[in-house]
Formats: C-alpha cells, structure tokens, sequence
C-alpha cells in the first residue's frame, strides 16, 4: 500500500498535469531562458568579431598634417572620411556625444611643426568610455596610432646609431594558463542563473495552487478532513512541486546542450565543453536545489490568502536565491568549502566548475549537497508547523 504522500503527489501530478495552460507555461518557460541566451551570446559575438575584422571609417581633422599616420591606419583597415561638421577638438567631442559617431582622431595644429622636433607631436583619440559596444573599435584606433608612435621612435634611434632595445630595460613575457573551456566561462557564466530561475518557475504554480489556490477555492478546508495527517498532505503537495521543478530543470538543461552547440565560441579563442555528460552533472548537482525551492514557495504562500497575492510575494522570492549567483559571477568568486554551505552559490560555483571542463572535488560536492537538503528539511518543517495552525484555514 502506498503512503499517504505518494498518494497525495500522485494526485497533484496528475491534476496540474490535465490543465493545459500550466503544461504550456511549463514547456515554454525551458525553451525560452535558452532560446533567449542563444540569441544574446550571438549578437555579443558577432559584435565582436564584425568590428575586429571589418573596415572601420573614422574622422581625422587635421589628416594633412599626417599623412604616414593616415597611410598606415589606412593599410590596418582605419579609413579617413571627411566630416565637415567635425573641424576641431570640441566638435568631434559634440560628435560622440551625440552618438554620430563612435571614435574620432584629431590632428593638433602643431603636428607638423613638433613632430621632426624634439618634442612630441600630439594627437587625440575622442570616445565615450560608457558606450561598451564601441570599446574594440577604440582599442583599435588606440593600438595603430601607438605602434605607429613606436616605429616612429625605432627608426630615429636606428638613425642616430642607437639601438632600440637600450630603451626597453624589462621585457615581459605572458603566459595565458587559462584554457578555452576555461576562458568560456566569461560568456557562460550566467547560465547557472537561468537554470535556478528555471528550476524554481517550474514549480511555481503548483506551489501556489496547491496552498493560496485552495483557500481562494474554499477546498482548504474540506481536504484537511481527510484521513491523512496535515504533515503528509504538505509533503505530498511539496513533492508534486519537486517534480515539476526537477521536469523543468531537465527540459532546461536539454535545451542549453543543444542551444550552445550553435554559439560560435571558437571565433573567440573559446569552447563549450557542455555536452550529455555536463548536462547530466549538471542536474545531479542542481537537483538539492529543488526541494528547498519548494519548501520555501510552500512556506510563503502560506501566508497568502489569494493567488494574486502568492503571485507578488513569490516573484520576490524567486530573485532571493539568484542574488548570490549575480555577486560570484561579477566577483569571480572560484570554489572553497567556506561557501559550499550556501544554497544556490554552492550550485553555482560547481556548475561553473563542469563549464570549465574541471574536475568536481568530492567533498565539496557532499558538503553542498548536505547544506542544501538541511536547508531543504528545515524550512520544509517550518512549513509543516505552520499547517498545523488553524488559522491556515484563513
């Protein structure tokens, strides 16, 4: 004979399950998160690789005072055109601002005159340091003007009989360790987010059906006259949560594995390592996740008498576990057990692990697992206290 709670989740499964709409909203929710990032990480490389490769057109007031500069931006793909709006400094800084163009080179009226000097002639790059879409372009203007200064230097050295490596004292050496699955985690690192958020919504209605949708429907009420402790009937309900949260995760994670083997990463010196193998990883150590996902929307939405108003409390919720997510990835935070008792960090920093292509250190794997099921057990026993309250009832 089946306990209670298998019984009470059986019949959850299968009601939400007869309604089309949350079976939609279930199916959809997976499929977009990727869909969506797909398209994001596409235009972000394709920006990229376009203004790295492509013929970049740039105002040059004062282009005649230097016509080897010109020559050489020319032979780099850095075309003058002429732009009788932008004569002067002041101009070309309206220019930007205004967003007619990305980056402007002006010529100093004494640019002739010191650069045979000893002085040095001067020019000047004009940018707007907010506008992160137009960085590669400046970089490029940056770097031609700045070797063209260096062999300018080389050769007047070379001409006055000295050598060119008198004025180079240190020489530094790079050595990039990173790997290009290692290196991938730049644009990658996000993906933990999607999939907690995916993981949580796809419990979300259940959760709120199963607690403030059965007081609005004064069903409450009838269903605690059963014969199943209210402990049992909670469980059961916050296991049919579980399965739908773990559904959702997995349609998720299927999604990625095949959205990501469209992303052109190799253009940028990268790889995604996250095939089967990851994904399947991926969801045993996301899996902790879900049952304290679920205790804590059962727990919420048990202080809501409406659904409309279980709806606004658990849409704050739903950030709540996404925040430590959001902080590590712009903090670069890297794998200790100090943090493995954090739910959703702990989550994150081993995803972000198998994204790397790196192996999982046992330990930290157990330690974020055990964290998150007490967590789990914890506020899933807060939960049932409070169903043991008549004023649940409302």
């Amino acid at each position: 004979m089946r306990s209670p709670i298998a019984v009470v989740c059986a019949k959850e499964v299968l009601e939400t399950a007869r309604d089309r709409r949350t079976m939609f909203s279930l199916l959809l929710g997976p499929l977009f998160g990727p869909l969506l990032f797909l398209v994001l990480m596409n235009v972000i490389v394709s920006q990229n690789l376009s203004s790295i490769d492509e013929a970049l057109d740039v105002p040059i007031p004062g282009a005649e005072r230097a016509p080897n500069l010109v020559a050489l931006l020319n032979a780099r793909g850095i075309h003058a055109v002429d732009d009788p709006s932008v004569t002067s400094v002041d101009d070309a800084a309206a220019a930007v601002v205004a967003g007619r163009r990305d980056v402007v080179l002006v010529i100093d009226d004494r640019y002739a005159e010191d650069f045979g000097t000893e002085r040095a002639a001067r020019v000047t790059v004009i940018f707007d340091r907010s506008k992160s879409r137009v960085a590669s372009r400046v970089d490029r203007v940056r770097s031609a003007v700045s070797a063209y200064g260096q062999q300018i230097g080389t050769l007047r050295l070379v001409a006055h009989g000295v050598d060119p490596q008198l004025v180079r004292p240190l020489i530094v050496d790079e050595l990039d360790v990173s790997t290009a699955a290692g290196r991938s985690v730049l644009m990658l690192g996000v993906l933990t987010y999607f999939l907690l958020f995916a993981t949580l919504t796809g419990g979300l209605h259940l959760a709120i059906d199963t607690t403030a949708g059965e007081r609005e429907r004064k069903s409450l009420e009838p269903l605690l006259t059963l014969p199943v402790t209210r402990a049992s009937l909670l469980l059961g309900k916050m296991a049919a949560t579980v399965c739908y949260m773990l559904v959702s995760l997995a349609l998720t994670l299927a999604a990625f594995t095949l959205a990501l083997r469209h992303l052109p990463l190799e253009q940028l010196g990268m790889s995604s390592s996250f095939g089967v193998g990851t994904a399947l990883a991926a969801f045993a150590v996301l899996c902790p996740f879900a049952p304290l996902g679920a205790a804590l929307m059962t727990l919420v939405a048990s202080f809501t008498k409406t659904y409309r108003e279980a709806q606004t409390y658990l849409t704050f919720v739903l950030l709540v576990p996404t925040l430590p997510v959001m902080f590590a990835t712009m903090l670069n935070v890297e794998p200790a057990p100090k943090l493995m008792w954090i739910p959703s960090l702990s989550q994150h920093l081993l995803v972000t692990t198998l994204i790397k292509a790196q192996p999982l250190e046992p330990a930290l794997v157990a330690l974020s697992v055990a964290s998150t099921l007490l967590f789990g057990v914890l506020v899933g026993w807060l939960a049932t206290r409070l169903y043991q309250r008549e004023a649940i009832l409302g």
